[in-house]
């Protein structure tokens, strides 16, 4: 029987999660936005609340959220400023490979050390010529007697300049291509691990981003998640689980922006009424909800999925890619409706339209999402 029910738990994490949004997201969304400096106070209440920590399993000090408890409060965070959202969600992101590929003795190491002080995490995987084609990473790990050497570099990495842990996917067989691929986990303070240029970006402002280098990067074997030359697959199964979140987040700036929308349009007259009565008006409101409401089931299918533990990579495509396209019509339309005032920052539509952009970008952009939907849909060739 198909139940679309929140249960009462779901309803009062989602209610937190808004609490938090609206009472220390909101009032600080614009000053973050400048770019000029972090956002430290709101996420030390945001490690109090136990959003950066959320999905590390209880076993390791977590909040061991379920997929499905996770879309509910991104959607939540991500609708008061997608660039805090970011910051936040990046460490799941981060934990992720460690959750689902990481043995005993390294989640209680590398996890639990992260749930007794506020701290970030990075997944390390863009390369400057080898951003969406994964398999063609130029960072390198050396086996040297019971140690890997790593030397390379990453680029647009989220939490880059302030976490304290990376798991970074190098190629440890480069004859191999993508099958020569593995992944390792890379404390913060690693001698030879270094920070470059912090990104000026157009959206997400208030979240950190910036090129990693790595020369001569020594740690131990112990390190290695998994076993070597699985780290494409790490990377996939990782990214399906983080997918749906992001179109979690595209739901909450989309969301948010046509609530605005609603009411300047509610209260802007025009021709002696408010434009909210115009049919051009109210026909594009309705549209952006059915299209936000159309993607929210999307989004809870495929992290329901994932609960379930089924197959689940073309769903998670089609959240991650419908989500955050929905996010960037309906911010455009939104700019639209408030006309010159939408194109002001006085107004937080345009801020909304700067962040939906990067949501059809990272963790995959949406035309890997459509290569991954159609290869499942068409199936094999003959």
């Amino acid at each position: 029987m198909i139940d679309f029910s929140l249960t009462e738990e779901q309803k009062a994490l989602q209610e937190t999660a808004r609490e938090f949004a609206e009472k220390e997201m909101k009032p600080n969304a614009a000053k973050y936005d400048k770019g000029e400096e972090f956002a430290e106070d709101v996420m030390k209440k945001a490690f109090e609340v136990g959003f950066l920590t959320c999905t590390i399993p209880k076993e390791y000090g977590g909040g061991g959220l379920g997929k499905l408890d996770t879309v509910i409060i991104s959607e939540e965070l991500a609708a008061r400023c997608a660039g805090m959202y970011t910051t936040m969600m990046v460490n799941a992101l981060a934990y992720t490979p460690i959750i689902l590929f990481g043995t005993h003795e390294q989640k209680k190491k590398f996890l639990t050390s992260q749930t007794e002080k506020m701290s970030f995490a990075s997944f390390c995987l863009t390369e400057r010529e080898a951003g969406s084609d994964a398999g063609a990473l130029k960072t390198k790990a050396e086996k040297v007697g019971s140690e890997y050497i790593i030397n390379g570099s990453k680029c647009f990495i989220s939490n880059a300049g302030i976490a304290n842990l990376f798991v970074v996917f190098a190629n440890s067989n480069p004859e191999r291509g993508m099958r020569g691929l593995s992944a390792f986990i890379i404390p913060g303070g690693t001698p030879g691990l270094t920070v470059g240029k912090i990104e000026d970006k157009m959206g997400h402002r208030a979240s950190n981003t910036a090129e990693l280098f790595f020369e001569d990067v020594k740690i131990p074997e112990e390190n290695l998640l998994g076993k070597e030359g699985i780290g494409f697959i790490i990377a996939m199964k990782t990214l399906d689980e983080t997918r749906a979140p992001v179109g979690a987040a595209g739901v909450g700036v989309a969301r948010a922006a046509m609530e605005y929308a609603i009411e300047y349009a509610k209260t802007r007259v025009q021709f002696g009424k408010p434009i909210a009565l115009f049919q051009n008006t109210s026909f594009k409101i309705a549209q952006m909800a059915m299209e936000i409401n159309a993607a929210r089931h999307l989004v809870w299918h495929a992290a329901w999925l994932l609960d379930q533990e089924k197959p689940c990579g073309k769903e998670s495509a089609m959240a991650k890619a419908f989500g955050s396209d929905v996010a960037m019509k309906v911010t455009t339309e939104c700019v639209q409706i408030l006309g010159g005032y939408g194109y002001m920052k006085d107004y937080p539509v345009e801020k909304l339209m700067r962040d939906a952009k990067l949501l059809q970008i990272y963790e995959g952009t949406n035309e890997i999402q459509r290569l991954i939907i159609s290869r499942e849909v068409i199936g094999p060739m003959k």
